[in-house]
């Protein structure tokens, strides 16, 4: 078989597995009662839609491995997601639990009023987080400018830094397999391959978990870059490191057809982690890491503007982005379509300068 034919044989079976395993999974799961709480106001009518559907993409990636076991790009991979996919199965196995359940309040006086980090005008609603906005929630309601509208469950979840830590020790273990270069544009960086191929996996594993918040959104981009960069590869003589690429594009185009808006399963922290995982480890095996992240730069936008906002440098209405377009009135079906739009854009952009240039 020639390459092209290998590359489109493996992406029919990561895509044809991971369909036939996500309807497999939706059913279980919904038996199982394992279903998604939104905590995000606007996204309250999607509860009771099933999570953790992201082991259907583990169980697509994996059966593709198997059946072309002789890429050792691929095995690897593969077995960083399954890693990462297991740390965020954890994590949503936890955010079962509940761990309190939040006042949902709407302003009802007649001018702003400020609430934790927020000003309500007259008539918006919002959630009280922080002990801030607590302390303000029983001075605001003893003077009668809100009401209790809803108490939105806020489920029990591993702590960040313990999430970190278990990000950190998978990208160790892909350092120890030797098999990422220490060849930085002609330059041996030698052990600082380490902090490097750290802040990736732990990057792309946020960043992608982050933008996972509205129907297909995480999968969608994760496809169009991966397709992106399989293509870049390609392009530039570098066909085997495509292959692990191809198998998470057809992963991700699997699970898009229950996951598109309006999704019907969800992929949880189970997906997000290993599909964040799995993508920048593609990169970093196939050496085209610069470009990986260049094709990535929406979530990794959004990430910086929720970095922002935390530090106190801009204030959103609600985090991350996406959430804020959609609470200012853009369509979740718009929002979904410009970021990968946006997405599409940027990596054609820079597949025609590379060779453009």
């Amino acid at each position: 078989m020639s390459n092209i034919q290998i590359g489109f044989f493996i992406f029919i079976i990561a895509f044809l597995s991971t369909l036939f395993f996500t309807l497999f999974m939706r059913k279980v799961l919904k038996y199982a009662d394992v279903r998604d709480n939104p905590i995000v106001t606007e996204h309250r009518y999607k509860a009771g839609t099933p999570t953790m559907g992201g082991l259907a993409i583990l169980l697509g990636v994996l059966l593709a491995a198997c059946v072309y076991f002789t890429d050792k790009n691929l095995i690897l991979t593969v077995m960083i997601m399954m890693t990462a996919g297991l740390i965020g199965l954890v994590d949503d196995l936890i955010g079962l639990k509940t761990k309190e359940f939040q006042k949902l309040i709407r302003n009802i006086s007649s001018e702003p009023i400020e609430i934790g980090r927020l000003t309500l005008k007259t008539g918006e609603n919002a959630r009280v987080t922080t002990p801030k906005a607590k302390e303000d929630f029983k001075k605001l309601l003893e003077e009668k400018k809100i009401e209790i509208i809803d108490e939105v469950p806020i489920k029990k979840e591993v702590k960040e830094n313990e999430k970190i830590f278990a990000q950190i020790l998978i990208s160790l273990f892909l350092v120890a397999s030797g098999a990422v270069s220490t060849s930085v544009m002609g330059f041996n960086i030698g052990l600082f391959v380490i902090p490097v191929v750290i802040f990736g996996i732990v990057g792309s594993i946020n960043a992608v978990n982050l933008i996972d918040g509205m129907d297909g959104l995480a999968a969608g981009i994760i496809a169009i870059a991966s397709v992106a960069c399989a293509i870049f590869s390609i392009s530039t003589g570098n066909v085997d490191g495509s292959i692990p690429f191809i198998v998470i594009a057809g992963a991700c185009f699997g699970f898009l057809v229950f996951n598109k808006y309006p999704a019907t399963i969800f992929m949880g922290d189970t997906g997000s982690f290993a599909l964040g995982a799995g993508y920048i480890t593609a990169a970093f095996l196939g050496n085209v890491i610069y470009f990986a992240v260049i094709a990535l730069a929406v979530p990794i936008i959004s990430v910086v503007v929720s970095l922002m906002h935390r530090a106190h440098i801009i204030k959103l209405p609600v985090e991350p982005l996406h959430h804020t377009l959609n609470y200012k009135g853009l369509s979740e079906k718009k929002i979904i379509a410009l970021y990968w739009g946006l997405t599409l854009i940027i990596c054609a952009a820079a597949i025609y300068l590379y060779h453009a240039i």
